[in-house]
């Protein structure tokens, strides 16, 4: 899922490049509160987005690209909306499989750049994956964390407000979201434990897998590899302890807001999984629901070129604390 992420043996096509399309034309479709609320009607057009659209979207360059580690894959790049006064921050978190070739910050640039344009600062960052060097466990889940906890540094220089922080994430950078949003729970003895984390306000998740262990199931179909037993060391029966601090699902209650994106021809995380996440979120005693865009896949939420952009939008600017977008 990379600028230029190459065909694999047995890998998801959509990972591979290119423009996905669905077995039938695209006419109207809708998008669903599933925990109650209102139905909006949204239009796709006549393909699912692939990858290399996604990475061919137009934005404007960041502000700065700034190292919070000294590894060429630690860094981020900030957004600054115009306005006076303090701006809310969405830390911006690519997916990939946690797989470096799928994936890197090119990915989420867009939808940063038009998070930006609705009045939030975007904090878009990189780290290690699972096949890069000090990547998988412990150091993605440490990379995610360093750069979180660096906007207090950033909030010395730039107008942040560093109680309205949220973060968003797409596929395998909305787990690391979840994950980042969880951070307070971690035992002190853990290898991804660091002290004081820095409050997550809320967590946007799109298309993201929820259940690690529920998700090894599908890891190969999805991803064409073993990805989470990869990113994680072994398998839940061998490191049931790095489940435990690293699976969203495992980590419940999260103690913040959550909204959970799916489509209905997501192949990475299916509606029935997400809805299956927020049950037990609710359960747990957090505050979650899910938005399911019907008849789109696992890009959609990316392109602010997209009719599903509104619904992503409007979840944004609602955990941000923004006002409702006029529509």
């Amino acid at each position: 899922m990379g600028d230029s992420a190459p065909r694999r043996a047995g890998s998801n096509p959509a990972f591979a490049g290119g423009r996905v399309r669905p077995a039938r034309q695209i006419g109207w479709a809708l998008t669903a509160i599933v925990a109650g609320g209102i139905l909006v009607p949204v239009g796709l057009g006549d393909a699912f987005f692939g990858v290399d659209d996604i990475n061919a979207l137009p934005s404007a360059p960041a502000d700065a690209r700034i190292a919070y580690g000294p590894e060429p894959d630690q860094f981020g790049e900030l957004r600054l909306p115009k306005g006076e006064g303090l701006h809310p921050v969405a830390v911006v978190i690519h997916g990939g499989c946690w797989v470096e070739s799928y994936a890197n910050l090119q990915n989420t640039a867009a939808l940063a750049d038009a998070l930006r344009r609705e009045g939030m600062a975007t904090w878009n960052i990189e780290y290690r994956r699972s096949d890069m060097r000090g990547g998988g466990w412990p150091g993605t889940f440490l990379d995610v964390a360093r750069a979180i906890d660096l906007l207090r540094v950033l909030a010395g220089k730039d107008p942040l407000d560093l109680t309205r922080v949220l973060a968003i994430g797409h596929s395998a950078g909305g787990q690391l979201a979840l994950w980042a949003a969880a951070r307070h729970r971690l035992p002190t003895g853990s290898a991804v434990f660091l002290r004081d984390p820095l409050t997550i306000a809320g967590v946007l998740a799109l298309g993201t897998p929820c259940d690690l262990a529920g998700f090894r199931r599908k890891e190969t179909e999805a991803c064409g590899q073993p990805v989470v037993t990869r990113l994680l060391g072994g398998s839940p029966g061998q490191v049931s302890e790095r489940y435990a601090q690293a699976s969203p699902i495992e980590m419940l209650p999260l103690g913040v807001p959550q909204i959970i994106i799916t489509a209905s021809a997501d192949f990475v995380e299916s509606p029935t999984e997400g809805a299956a996440y927020v049950a037990a979120a609710r359960r747990a005693g957090d505050s979650a629901r899910q938005l399911v865009i019907r008849n789109a896949g696992h890009f959609e939420y990316l392109s602010p070129s997209s009719a599903a952009w509104p619904v992503v939008r409007g979840a944004a600017r609602e955990l941000a604390g923004l006002p409702r977008p006029i529509p």
